[in-house]
């Protein structure tokens, strides 16, 4: 607990409960229980993505394409629904598709490598391009079903509430914590991350691990894209848009290390819960506008690098 890479988690939660409680002693209102629900309800389907890209950071690796991979989501999702499709077919064909999208990334990047910026990159614009070849216009949900989703309320006694988005991000967020901490998977992930060349020497399934690694990713963006379709009941080409640089952000304010190597989902559920505060902070203002949410963003982000370069650097001091 007291390593000094787990440093920057403890300063990302110790940054949420300072933000927290700044809103608290100046919005009246702000310290609650149902604003802190909020926080879960609005940011369920970032909170997805970016459990699947804490393993590719880790792992050494980024992944571009996982706000495109929602937007697509949609659109398949509606277009089938739309066409009479039972969401019994739809949701598991849109998962089995982003885990095969993020798996042939994967592949290409092990088999021919290639930088995952370049590939992942290529995968964004594919993953787009064919929104639009679905449909250039927003194709509205109105299956039973998918509506029962967005309007079901989960409420607790005293009358606060949550809906069944988070509960689906909840779960995932416990999936990549066992997943990290407790298989094999995750500890070759770490490995992978911290040296490439070294998990060769030990003869772990370097290959197997890499395009495992953005399966997952790939999957956890197809299911956002799932939850993203709840909230908002409709698929267009441009949902989803910098989806990818704000589940980055998170996952790198959460303490996980753009190198790899180094990095907790716990960290990444706190950085996504940062976010959401910041934009319910401003929200509460009310004379701001939405564009400080990424100004204040961007700076904690480039607080946050340097601190990792920061601490990296004393870590190689120590060793010499």
């Amino acid at each position: 607990m007291l390593k000094r890479q787990n440093f920057p988690i403890f300063v990302t939660i110790g940054l949420f409960v300072l933000l927290f409680a700044a809103g608290s002693f100046r919005y009246t209102g702000f310290f609650s229980t149902q604003v802190l629900m909020n926080l879960l309800i609005d940011n369920a389907f970032l909170l997805i993505v970016a459990v699947g890209m804490t393993f590719v950071i880790v792992s050494g690796g980024i992944d571009l394409s996982v706000g495109s991979m929602i937007a697509l989501t949609t659109m398949i999702s509606a277009s089938l629904l739309q066409s009479g499709w039972s969401p019994v077919v739809v949701i598991p064909l849109v998962l089995a598709l982003g885990a095969a999208f993020g798996w042939g990334m994967g592949a290409i990047i092990h088999i021919f490598q290639i930088q995952p910026f370049i590939v992942t990159l290529a995968g964004m614009f594919l993953a787009r391009g064919l929104c639009y070849v679905i449909s250039i216009n927003t194709i509205t949900i109105d299956n039973g079903f998918y509506t029962s989703m967005a309007q079901t309320k989960i409420r607790f006694p005293g009358g606060d509430f949550i809906s069944v988005s988070v509960l689906i991000a909840l779960a995932v967020v416990g999936v990549g914590i066992y997943l990290a901490r407790y298989t094999r998977f995750g500890r070759n992930t770490y490995a992978l991350g911290g040296s490439e060349q070294s998990a060769l020497l030990m003869g772990l399934p370097v290959g197997r691990t890499k395009m495992m690694v953005y399966m997952f990713s790939g999957c956890c963006s197809a299911l956002a894209g799932i939850v993203f379709t709840f909230y908002m009941l409709s698929g267009y080409g441009l949902h989803a848009m910098g989806m990818e640089l704000d589940a980055i952000a998170a996952v790198v304010i959460g303490g996980t290390l753009l190198t790899g190597g180094v990095g907790t989902i716990a960290g990444t559920f706190f950085g996504v819960m940062i976010q959401g505060v910041i934009q319910t902070i401003i929200s509460f203002e009310g004379t701001l506008s939405s564009w400080w949410t990424k100004i204040v963003i961007g700076a904690l982000l480039f607080l946050f690098i340097l601190l990792q370069k920061i601490l990296s650097e004393r870590s190689w001091t120590n060793r010499a």
